[in-house]
């Protein structure tokens, strides 16, 4: 009967999250049917570019891991975004007249964030698809190119066309063409996808895989910033587009803002004449002068953010921890049943989830909602659940003998969980509390997936910028390794004091 109830509590709690996408859908529906039948009534009302020019800024979203497209150097020790379709943006705000705004995320995530309004606009290398055209409005193409392989120099003689990968592994970058291209073009070779296209070069150079496939300049670019490495082309049928912008559905007078911009850069030719050799120089200057330890400011910053993910969420989370393990302790049936749907809730579903909900999911309704907030409120959520559970059973390892002296004592409920239930409790859980802790630190690499600047996501910055892909890694587990040492040492020490004051 108890977990009857349980259960149906559990409904009632989820009812209203899953109805909201589900009224979203419907709206959604609704709105493309009346859209439809009043298409010229809202082409003329669209008020989208207005909307940006009284913002004062477009959002931009981006995987700046695209050479020549996208990618990032450092100037003055800072991060600087470069690449022909940076200049494009750049272009793109100017004639508009606001401030151009970069959003440097996954690939994969980038049509997520458009639809839930976090950014306002895609420039990143996106091919026009059937499938892309139900969800966004494109711009006229600016670019586009062949699909090229990238491989190990060593391999050049035995694979020289794509059915050379007859039987072999191959990696392209999530959601983008190439990928679909290996599973209709390709039948019998492994596909294998990756949010970043750095991770897949790593990759690659470690022979995980056997080649990836990628966008002709790219791959190009690759192989031209590392000896090592070589690019054909793979002559697999396009089946798509050109490379444009995406936007919003509906946002048509900012579409036709972006065509006008578009129109003059193809007439000038700026692209060819100008921007990718611009973006060339970076790449060559950088190569020169490029290696890791330059890039220590990068991992700074990293650090910086980490650690105050980790300490807010510590103790956002000990605190919600703490509530919902006396909730789930208390005898009132209501506060008993939301607790344990919490707590049931965030331990059974993945971190990464629940940091991309928060982002995504809330954030649509939050507009204003960063990233970096996301991330701690979602990373506080999840780690409060466990906390919760530390505690509850903290508490109930006290022997009951311990209450009732207590209050035979005269003191207080209050007053005998305060001064003799918690400090033993406290005690009981310390090495359980300092291992969440340790795993909180390195958890928090999760939320480079929404373009938190933590360890991680600077990492994946300094593997785009030097074209090296093993080196940063190592050098990002030994940060870990300190911090997560320093931390133990920190907890044994206290861990320490509390046996010798008892």
């Amino acid at each position: 009967m108890k977990g009857f109830k349980h259960l149906l509590m559990l409904i009632i709690i989820a009812f209203p999250m899953l109805c909201t996408p589900i009224t979203a859908l419907a709206a959604n529906e609704s709105s493309s049917t009346s859209s439809s039948a009043t298409n010229s009534s809202q082409v003329a009302s669209d008020d989208s570019l207005q909307k940006i020019k009284q913002k004062g800024t477009l959002v931009v979203g981006m995987s700046a891991d695209y050479p020549p497209y996208e990618f990032t150097t450092k100037e003055n020790g800072k991060t600087k975004y470069v690449g022909f379709e940076v200049s494009l943006a750049k272009q793109f705000a100017k004639d508009i007249g606001v401030r151009l705004v970069i959003k440097n995320m996954d690939f994969d995530s980038l049509l997520v964030a458009l639809e839930t309004g976090k950014i306002d606009a895609i420039i990143s290398g996106m091919n026009v698809t059937n499938e892309r055209k139900k969800s966004v409005d494109f711009s006229n193409t600016y670019y586009s190119g062949d699909s090229y392989f990238l491989i190990n120099k060593g391999d050049k003689d035995k694979l020289v066309s794509a059915k050379s990968f007859n039987g072999k592994t191959v990696g392209a970058q999530n959601g983008t063409l190439q990928s679909t291209l290996i599973s209709k073009e390709m039948p019998k070779a492994t596909g294998k996808g990756l949010a970043k296209l750095s991770s897949l070069v790593i990759g690659l150079q470690s022979h995980k895989y056997d080649g990836v496939l990628m966008d002709a300049a790219t791959a190009k670019a690759y192989a031209a910033n590392n000896s090592n490495l070589y690019a054909f082309n793979s002559k697999l049928p396009n089946t798509a587009g050109g490379i444009a912008m995406a936007f919003p559905k509906g946002d048509t007078s900012l579409v036709n803002a972006a065509n006008q911009t578009i129109k003059k850069v193809n007439k000038e030719q700026l692209i060819n004449k100008e921007w990718i050799p611009q973006a060339s120089q970076y790449m060559k200057s950088y190569k020169k002068q490029n290696t890791v330890l330059s890039y220590w400011r990068y991992f700074a910053k990293g650090i910086k953010y980490t650690l105050i993910i980790t300490v807010v969420s510590v103790i956002c989370g000990f605190l919600l921890g703490t509530l919902f393990a006396l909730m789930r302790l208390s005898k009132n049936k209501f506060l008993h049943s939301i607790a344990v749907c919490y707590i049931e809730f965030l331990r059974g579903t993945p971190m990464m989830v629940q940091i991309m909900f928060v982002y995504f999911g809330i954030g649509a309704i939050i507009q204003s909602l960063p990233a970096l907030l996301a991330g701690i409120i979602a990373v506080s959520l999840n780690s409060g659940a466990y906390v919760a559970e530390i505690i509850r059973s903290g508490i109930q390892s006290i022997p009951l003998g311990q209450t009732e002296a207590a209050r035979s004592l005269g003191m207080s409920k209050n007053e005998t969980f305060r001064y003799v239930i918690m400090p033993q409790a406290l005690k009981n859980i310390w090495p359980a509390l300092g291992n969440e802790l340790i795993t909180l630190l390195k958890d928090s690499s999760l939320v480079s997936v929404i373009g938190v600047s933590e360890l991680m996501y600077q990492t994946q910055l300094v593997q785009s910028a030097t074209y090296k892909g093993v080196l940063p890694l190592f050098i990002t587990m030994i940060i870990y390794f300190i911090l997560t040492f320093t931390l133990s040492r920190v907890l044994l020490y206290f861990e320490g004091r509390m046996k010798h004051a008892h």
